[in-house]
């Protein structure tokens, strides 16, 4: 079925914490031209590789070269919903079958987290930029893989932390941080709930005979095929560690990065499935305690409808307290009015456009390897806790 009987079908959907990397912007490989327009493939057409594709395509310096997936019915919706002015990218179930093409300058990655380090190194070896969607480590023992296969190929690693984007994730660095305008910072709160489209039922069926199951399994445990496993990847410790890496992750690296602390201490977390009996593994509501040396970061978040109206890390100072969140923040001094800044800013546009600028001027990267590192530590950490229902001051190579 090619795009046009697709479309006739009427199928389409709208569309280190201990090892670093040194690595100065102008010291990678292949930089293109300023002017010129980079080769793009998507490695993972699900829901983050959708968002974040729209966000490079926003960018006209994109030019979309090739699209790769395990399973041929999301590949054919993809090209479907592509605005009409947009060339038809080459499509493929292999993505070593899009690395191979000469017109791929960069590629984003972004299928299940337990293919990030896999794909990853691949992409590097074959020469491509990478833009590594978070979690940039699904298990620990990833970390020496990714950080040789860098260090041998010495091209653009973009990890996915947009925030490191944002304007006022900035601001508020060098005006409430650099100046210690809230004094001293003892506690961190970090709160995200309510994700609709990680508690959805979902029916099992025959696996569709155009999903490639064995290559979405890649190095994880070989199970027979399950639509849950596959639909709701993020249900299942195999593939993802739920709300701690999909939510935790981004919030720790802004406490860390404003704290400029990246050294936690110890860990504990607990929750459970206390409401979701639909199959998961991975628990529907959790919460997380992370001991840096001079703070504590707490983290709670449920999938489940929890009144939550605007996600954020709450840093409480001994002279004042500040709520930043991707649409802004708001500061409240012990004395005086509070203040309140708000943003429209689209994070993943910033962020896809800071990879580009790299690949294209050698400018300087906001999220490199060593930043998406660092993040997963205290995730790492807290998953190890959760599920040795103890406190975990290390990670192993088993983790």
């Amino acid at each position: 079925m090619n795009r046009r009987e697709f479309l006739q079908a009427g199928g389409a959907v709208a569309a280190v914490a201990a090892t670093s990397v040194a690595m100065t912007a102008r010291s990678y490989g292949q930089i293109l031209g300023a002017n010129d327009r980079v080769g793009v493939g998507i490695i993972g057409v699900g829901r983050r590789g959708r968002i974040v594709g729209a966000a490079f395509l926003q960018d006209k310096r994109t030019r979309l070269t090739a699209i790769a997936d395990t399973y041929d019915v999301t590949r054919l919706r993809v090209l479907a919903a592509l605005p009409p002015e947009i060339p038809e990218p080459a499509s493929f179930n292999g993505y070593e079958d899009l690395l191979a093409r000469k017109d791929v300058d960069a590629v984003l990655i972004a299928p299940p987290d337990h293919l990030h380090v896999t794909v990853a190194k691949t992409a590097l070896a074959a020469g491509k930029h990478v833009y590594l969607e978070k979690p940039t480590l699904h298990r620990w023992h990833e970390r020496p893989v990714l950080v040789d296969a860098a260090k041998q190929q010495h091209r653009v690693l973009q990890c996915g932390m947009q925030q490191r984007s944002g304007a006022h994730y900035a601001r508020v660095k060098e005006e409430f941080f650099g100046s210690g305008k809230l004094g001293d910072v003892v506690e961190v709160r970090a709160v995200w709930h309510d994700f609709s489209w990680q508690r959805r039922e979902i029916p099992d069926a025959p696996k569709p005979a155009g999903l490639d199951w064995e290559r979405f399994l890649g190095p994880a445990p070989k199970v027979p095929y399950k639509t849950v496993r596959y639909d709701s990847w993020r249900y299942f410790h195999d593939y993802g560690n739920g709300l701690l890496a999909d939510i935790f992750t981004h919030w720790a690296d802004v406490a860390q990065w404003m704290q400029e602390d990246t050294s936690p201490q110890s860990a504990y977390a607990t929750g459970g499935i206390y409401k979701l009996q639909d199959g998961r593994e991975n628990p529907d509501t959790v919460s997380a305690i992370v001991k840096y040396a001079k703070w504590n970061l707490n983290f709670e978040s449920s999938v489940l409808p929890l009144r939550n109206d605007r996600p954020s890390v709450l840093f409480e100072g001994t002279n004042g307290s500040l709520e930043l969140a991707r649409d802004g923040y708001v500061y409240t001094p012990r004395q005086g009015e509070a203040v309140r800044f708000d943003t429209k800013e689209s994070l993943e546009v910033a962020h896809a456009k800071n990879f580009l600028d790299a690949v294209t001027q050698g400018s300087k990267l906001n999220a490199p390897l060593e930043t998406g590192i660092t993040a997963s530590v205290p995730v790492l950490l807290a998953v190890k806790s959760y599920w040795s229902q103890t406190a975990v001051t290390t990670l192993d190579t088993e983790a």
